[in-house]
Formats: C-alpha cells, structure tokens, sequence
C-alpha cells in the first residue's frame, strides 16, 4: 500500500507532501490543475518510462520519495532479495532527476538501477487508464491474467516443467547429431587410420625402448672385445685369481704377527666382493650384446614405423599408442552413433508427448476458466449499463512454450449484431473504463498487494452510471487500496479520503498543490464539480445528497 508521496521541484509543483489511506482514495481538480503531474511523479519514482523534461523551471534537480508498506508475503520482498537489497515493514523509494537528465535511484537508501526499480513497481502498483499499456490493454498480459482468475499455479508448473525436458532432449539431440556428423566426416581417414595403427599396434613408451636397445645393438661390435677382455682380466686367471692368492697368503701369516693383519684381510674380502658383483655385471653386458644381426634390422625397421606414423598423424612417438586409443573410441562412437541418436530421438518424442498432455490439460482449463471469465465480467457490465455489450476471451493455438501453446486474447462487441475485436481498439473512451473496471474487478477477488491507480476510469459516463462505476471501484478497494483520479461527482462522493488539486500563480510562477479535504470542504469540490464555478445551493444540496448515498 502506498503510504506517502512527496515531491520537490516537479514540473509545477515546488514542494508537496501526501500521506494517503486505506480503502478509495480520490483526487478532484479542474483540468490542468496538475492530476496528471502526480501520476507522472509517482511513475517517475518508480522507473516508468514517461516525460522527458520533468525538472520544475529554475531548479537543479526535482525529486520524489515513495513510501510504500509491505506486508511479510508481498511479491515486493522476493524482488529485493534477489537485488540484495535490505526488507523491511516499509520500503522507500527516492529518485532525483538532474535538470542536464541524469536520474539517480535509491530502495531503502541503497542505490539502484533503473531497471531494478521497475521490477520493484510492478509488484507495488497498477495502473489502469485510457491511454493504458501497462496493464488490462496490453495485449501480451492477457494469458497472465486469465491464469491468474483460474488460479492455474500446479498446471503451469507442470507445463513449465515438461517444456524444460523437451528443450534439455532437443539439445541433447542437437548436441549429439552434430558429434555424429563431425565423426561421419572423417570416417574414411578414421577406418584407414584405425587400419594401420591397429597393424603397427604402438604401446606407450615403445619408441624409447627400442631406440635404446638399437644404439646399444649398434655399438655392441665395437664394445665387445673390450668388455670381453675386461671379463678375462677380472677372472680367476687374472685380479681374482691374484687376490685369492693374496688373501690365502696373509691369513696363513696372520697366526704369527697378532692381530696385524685382520684389518688388511678384511678389506681384501670386500674387495673381492665388489669384485664379484662387478664380474657378475660384466657377463650380463656379454649376454645382452650376444644379439642376432636380424634383430637389429627388425628393430630398426619398427622404430622407423613407429616414427613415421607419428609425424603422419602430427604427435610425438611415445603419444602413438594413446593416439591410437583415442581413434579407436571415435570409430566404437561411430559404429555406435546410429543406436545413440536412436534412443535421444526417442527421449525428445517422449518428453514431448509430455508435453502435449500437459499443455493440452492447461488449454481446457484455460477455454473454461475464459467461459467463467467472460460470465463474470457480463454480471459486472450490466450495472454499469452496458448490458447489451458482449465480453469474450479468445483461446486460440500459439506457438508452444514454457506457459503452453495457447495465445489469450479480450474482444468485446458493444452492441448486438457488431463485430468484436480487441478491447483496446473497438471500445470508445466511457466504454472502455467500464469494461476495464468490468475486468478489473472481476480479476482483483483474492490480489490485495498493490495499490490500484485509476486515471479517469469514468470518462466520458455520468449519472447512474457514474454512480455505478463509483461503487464498483469502492467495492474494489475494500481490503486494498485505490487511487481514482476523477471529474465525476458521483465516483468522487464514494471515495473515502478526498484530495483536491489546484493550481496557482504566485509571484509569478505557476503552481499545483493538492489539497486534503474535510466534510465541509468535500461538500464544495462536489458542488464545483456539479455546477463549474459558480457553486449554487441547489449544487450543494446535490453534493450533500452524493455524499449522504
């Protein structure tokens, strides 16, 4: 609900302060007092998109402040959550305009985008008028507002649900089929590929293994003889023999010199250890260059193939084998291609007969929930006169999406045997605001949250149909609240809480403030609005009877 308003340095109001009510709030002025200026304030601190020049003549900035309160359920709280903005029991809105354009927002004194406060407006207020696209005249709400007069939340839900399952199976299929279509792309080069290295059959690490045992079977011929030599001159006919000799001589000595010799001996039998492992290291060299020619060139010849499928296919050697791993999972995804495109298609078919099932339970809901809709909203129009007018929500097939497939659209005919077509177009100025508040209230039974803005809803319709736009609009604020902005008597002696605008001219400069009223003074504004100028008793008495009811 919209608790306050103030403004500064607005177009032609300097300074103003409105605290406004519960229930139907009404504002009365001549035309051109500045009605319309309020309307464009509170847009403007609400981010709406409206006059461009809004600064007041002669001043830097013009600012308006917007306090609004919020129950703990309000829409509103989900929207500065998602901001990371502070909740509380009261929400206030600044906005400054620069007189060079800039504008600058605040929610709660925390700066915000624009685009953020109009997230925010459209829980907090509705407007409705003859000029509306906001609202009941916008064509693209119109689905949005028969779901909400069916209360469709579960079916929706479902459908949205269902729509996510088909788009994530359709992606998937995409996805898949072109991954099919790259690999059938080189599948020639993959079978060929597959071909020779399946042949060749590389392992990882194999090229270093064989380049090591080729340079070490091409230098066997020339290390050979040495190490054999080496061998010989390390055996019992040579070192180890001459220090088997040694060891046997200073231990058959070492009776008769004490303990002069243990320390010599001993090393010596080390020695001949290390000795031993050397020799045994010796003969496994022998045994390793002990090779058959043919190995050589077998080896050669493999080292070369490997070496040169490798720079074929632009990877280092020793990545062959898992080059060839990786070929071989594309050829098993291309064998295996047809079968996984198979079974996506059947998951998109499934999820999108889902689809269907729940969309086509949504749409019947949606052509009953109209035929109510349409009922309802004929109750309402007799009393407003127009019972002989014809109110009709169109279900037609649309395009299939997250909220179904069906496309929701208002027509009226106003008056028997004339063709319907949109609301926005076939209505005149009076019928259009009882067809709007004909709607309006049929669609408001259980949404209290927002401040309901009327703009001349009862243009061009006077007396008793004045009067019954006025008690529908009374109805309507019961639990809620209404701002009506009116030049008829009979809506503005229902409302609850009365403000008149004026404007005046002082030193020079024209200005509009708005004026709360007391009974006495609601007696006259009635009377103006009833005579013009010149109030007359008789106006005054009509007045005090509109009041009276």
């Amino acid at each position: 609900m919209l608790r306050a308003l103030e403004i500064r340095n607005m177009l032609i109001i300097d300074q103003l302060e409105l605290v406004f009510q519960p229930g139907l709030n009404v504002l009365t002025g001549e035309t051109g007092a500045g009605k319309s200026i309020l309307l464009d304030s509170l847009g403007f601190v609400l981010g709406w998109r409206g006059r461009a020049e809004l600064v007041r003549a002669g001043a830097d900035q013009g600012e308006v402040t917007a306090e609004f309160e919020l129950p703990g359920h309000h829409p509103a709280n989900a929207v500065l959550a998602e901001a990371g903005l502070p909740i509380s029991d009261s929400l206030f809105l600044r906005r400054v305009n620069t007189k060079d354009g800039r504008k600058t927002a605040w929610i709660n004194d925390r700066r915000c985008s624009g685009e953020v406060l109009r997230a925010l407006s459209e829980t907090l207020v509705e407007l409705h008028g003859q000029h509306d696209d906001r609202g009941l005249l916008n064509p693209k709400s119109h689905r949005d507002l028969l779901d909400q007069f069916g209360t469709f939340g579960p079916l929706k839900a479902d459908v949205s649900t269902a729509w996510s399952k088909v788009r994530d199976a359709r992606n998937a299929l995409i996805t898949a089929e072109r991954a099919f279509q790259a690999i059938q792309a080189e599948e020639e080069f993959l079978r060929h590929a597959v071909g020779e290295l399946d042949q060749l059959d590389p392992q990882p690490g194999e090229e270093r293994t064989l380049d090591e045992r080729r340079r070490m079977m091409q230098s066997a011929e020339r290390v050979k003889d040495d190490v054999a030599r080496a061998h010989t001159s390390m055996g019992l006919n040579g070192a180890e023999g001459a220090m088997g000799d040694a060891l046997r001589w200073l231990e058959g000595a070492a009776a008769d010199v004490e303990e002069r010799l243990d320390a010599p001996i001993a090393a010596l039998a080390r020695a001949m250890a290390e000795l031993d492992d050397a020799v045994t290291g010796v003969e496994q060299c022998i045994d390793a260059l002990d090779f058959n020619p043919l190995e050589l060139e077998q080896t050669e010849e493999r080292l070369f193939a490997i070496r040169g499928l490798a720079r074929k296919h632009n990877v280092a050697p020793d990545e062959l084998g898992t080059f060839a791993q990786d070929m071989r999972r594309k050829m098993a995804a291309l064998d295996a291609g047809e079968g996984e495109l198979s079974d996506l298609r059947i998951v998109l078919k499934d999820a999108e007969k889902a689809y269907e099932i729940a969309a086509a339970k949504l749409s019947m809901a949606r052509k009953k929930a109209a035929a109510r809709l349409d009922s309802a909203v004929m109750r309402e129009l007799a009393p407003l006169k127009m019972e002989r007018a014809v109110f009709s929500t169109l279900v037609d097939v649309d395009a299939p999406g997250p909220s179904g497939q069906d496309a929701v659209s208002f027509t009226v005919a106003t008056n028997p045997g004339a063709p319907s077509g949109p609301i926005a177009k076939i209505a005149s100025g009076g019928e259009l605001s009882r067809f709007l508040l004909a709607l309006k209230v049929c669609l408001s039974r259980e949404e209290q949250d927002k401040t309901v803005i009327f703009d001349e809803i009862d243009r061009g319709v006077g007396g008793a149909t004045a009067d019954a736009v006025g008690r529908r609009l009374s109805a309507l604020s019961e639990g809620g609240q209404v701002l009506v902005v009116t030049h008829s008597p009979q809506v503005a002696a229902l409302g609850a809480h009365h403000w008149r605008v004026e404007k005046r001219v002082i030193k020079g400069a024209t200005l509009s403030t708005v004026v709360p009223l007391n009974a006495l003074a609601r007696v006259d504004e009635i009377a103006r609005m009833i005579s013009g100028d010149t109030i007359t008793d008789q106006a005054k008495g009509a007045a005090e009877a509109l009041l009276n009811g």
